[in-house]
């Protein structure tokens, strides 16, 4: 037991399941004595009268059941290095799932299609409440409380394109009545095809995967992300030309859900834009070109959770569950 203790302590865990990776923080209720970092993956951080525990699993490959497999033990892992009784678990996940929690379609992990979700969560958690939401709602809705904004559009930038709008302090729309897409919206008819299976989807024009093949093509070369972030660094002109257009497809985006949010901003998040120089602000630079006269587009602001806003997202939904009622 952290701090030698022996009491039962109570928290809550948010999990981020994305397309390469799974991230988890669980978070204490009660504030306990500064530590340092643990051993091993699992640091132990303390701030604001919170400790919390963080892991990182990288998907292991193998389909569905390798995947719960490994997250179950990274989970047990976690639940054992912190001491931790979770009284509720929140889930950012990008999968679409029907009315009775079984996942649809899910394009980054197509082996989870038929996955029962709802069941699945209740086996790796029992006796805790847990709920799931798009990771891109979630991302929306940490930033949106983060800096107390009360209406913001997000656009999380990595493996996909995710988003999520906040109105009013609240997650549009309403629970339980889907999501918005802002990774489909169609910002280029004759452009490439996206994991949907239409043309010109932002996701197929923005996402990091997309920006690397473009790098590829125009260095004549496979380039992965240290490649293209040190070619941004060194003003190559195939990483330019790889990245201008996803910051043009984003500010496109960003400009059309202006016009029909009027937001006040536009948060620019996910672990791929937060890790390119310049990039936001590349993003800025082209809302400004696109935005009509009279009608100011949002401002475009770096994600204060870097990219980590989905997985606070999930820790929120976690305590939003666990408060009392």
């Amino acid at each position: 037991m952290p701090g030698g203790s022996g009491r039962d302590h109570v928290g809550v865990l948010g999990v981020d399941i994305g397309g390469t990776k799974v991230a988890l923080r669980a978070e204490e209720f009660a504030a306990g004595p500064a530590e340092g970092a643990h051993a091993g993956e699992v640091r132990v951080a303390t701030g604001a009268g919170v400790r919390a525990y963080e892991r990182v699993l990288t998907w292991p490959g193998g389909g569905v059941e390798a995947d719960v497999a490994a997250l179950a033990d990274a989970v047990g892992a976690l639940r054992a290095e912190s001491g931790l009784r979770f009284a509720a678990v929140g889930v950012a996940m990008p999968g679409t799932t029907g009315p009775t929690g079984r996942v649809v379609v899910w394009p980054g992990r197509p082996s989870w299609a038929g996955l029962p979700f709802d069941e699945t969560l209740r086996g790796l958690f029992p006796g805790s409440r847990t709920a799931w939401a798009d990771d891109g709602d979630l991302a929306a809705l940490a930033e949106a409380r983060h800096v107390g904004a009360q209406d913001v559009v997000y656009l999380g930038v990595g493996t996909g394109v995710g988003g999520g709008v906040v109105l009013g302090g609240r997650p549009l729309p309403a629970p339980g009545r889907g999501s918005p897409e802002v990774g489909h919206l169609v910002v280029d008819v004759d452009g490439p095809r996206c994991d949907c299976g239409r043309h010109g989807c932002l996701q197929a024009v923005a996402s990091g995967p997309a920006t690397l093949r473009r790098a590829g093509a125009a260095r004549g070369g496979e380039v992965g992300f240290a490649e293209l972030r040190d070619g941004l660094e060194q003003d190559r002109p195939w990483a330019h030309d790889a990245v201008r257009p996803a910051g043009t497809a984003l500010a496109a985006a960003v400009v059309s859900l202006g016009e029909l949010l009027d937001p006040a901003v536009a948060v620019l998040g996910g672990g791929f834009a937060a890790g390119l120089p310049g990039f936001v602000d590349l993003v800025g630079r082209e809302v400004i070109r696109l935005a009509r006269p009279g009608r100011p587009a949002p401002a475009v602001r770096a994600a204060a959770l870097g990219g980590l806003s989905s997985l606070h997202g999930a820790v929120a939904l976690a305590r939003d569950l666990a408060a009392p009622r």
